[in-house]
């Protein structure tokens, strides 16, 4: 677009002050970008709306009886709201955006490309064969695979040639127990929990975590997710399930019998 981007965050903005000063320094058409928005305080909410609507900034000079209100002119923006929690925007400013997007999971070929360039601002050695088994296992996340190249780059200069072969890079994999679809050491105890301690579910979040002495939040908002993109985990009412592609890909038997159909008799 030929314009400038000023980056920021929710929590940092912490009072209406510091949004008023990051706005009256834009400039025409330039690009304000707020990162993790949901966690806007509603103080400066309401001074946003405004500023989204009118292009204006209302400001309160002075206290007491002496205070006035003063509105200030805006230059056209265009403002760019990021959250992985869509639905904890308040309804107001939720309403507000023009046009809202979800960007999805990067497929491997992305993902590639991405671990081919981060290995050459990182001037690592890296064959095509390693960096798509890197890819394989990043669970279609950037920050993902470029974590996981850092600790292949580690391993390969340590125990092998330095170069990040296909080979090396099973091997790092391996012990960082990372499975050939991205599990780790966390994904494998929730789904041996549920299936070796609770015969498969179905079981609580609770029960998982304290079996596992993991946060119940984090096992439903870092681990929970991809289980379920992977259809190993099924959410019920009563509880959590492993489901049969879990079993299979644990190498174990899927003896739970399908329940018949109910009927009712009227």
């Amino acid at each position: 677009m030929g314009v400038s981007i000023r980056v920021t965050s929710g929590p940092a903005i912490e009072r209406t002050g510091d949004l008023a000063a990051i706005l009256t320094n834009l400039h025409s058409q330039d690009i304000l970008f707020i990162d993790e928005i949901h966690r806007l305080s509603r103080a400066v909410e309401d001074v946003l709306y405004p500023a989204m609507e009118d292009f204006a900034l209302d400001i309160i000079i002075g206290k007491g009886p002496g205070a006035r209100s003063l509105r200030l002119n805006l230059p056209n923006f265009t403002l760019i709201g990021a959250t992985t929690r869509f639905a904890m925007l308040s309804p107001p400013l939720r309403d507000r955006f023009g046009a809202v997007y979800r960007l999805d999971f990067y497929d491997r070929a992305a993902i590639e490309s991405i671990l081919k360039r981060s290995a050459s601002i990182l001037q690592i050695e890296a064959e095509d064969g390693g960096l798509e088994e890197i890819a394989r296992r990043a669970r279609g996340t950037p920050r993902v695979a470029n974590r996981l190249l850092k600790r292949v780059r580690d391993y390969a200069q340590v125990m092998a040639d330095g170069i990040a072969t296909k080979p090396v890079a099973v091997d790092a994999l391996a012990k960082l127990e990372v499975d050939p679809i991205g599990l780790d050491e966390v994904d494998h105890k929730v789904l041996h929990t549920i299936i070796d301690k609770f015969n498969g579910g179905p079981v609580g979040l609770e029960t998982i975590a304290a079996a596992i002495s993991e946060e119940s939040d984090t096992i439903m908002d870092v681990y929970e997710p991809y289980l379920l993109q992977l259809a190993f985990l099924e959410r019920t009412p009563r509880g959590r399930l492993a489901t049969r592609l879990a079993y299979e890909h644990l190498g174990l038997t899927y003896d739970k019998k399908e329940k018949p159909p109910q009927r009712t008799l009227w």
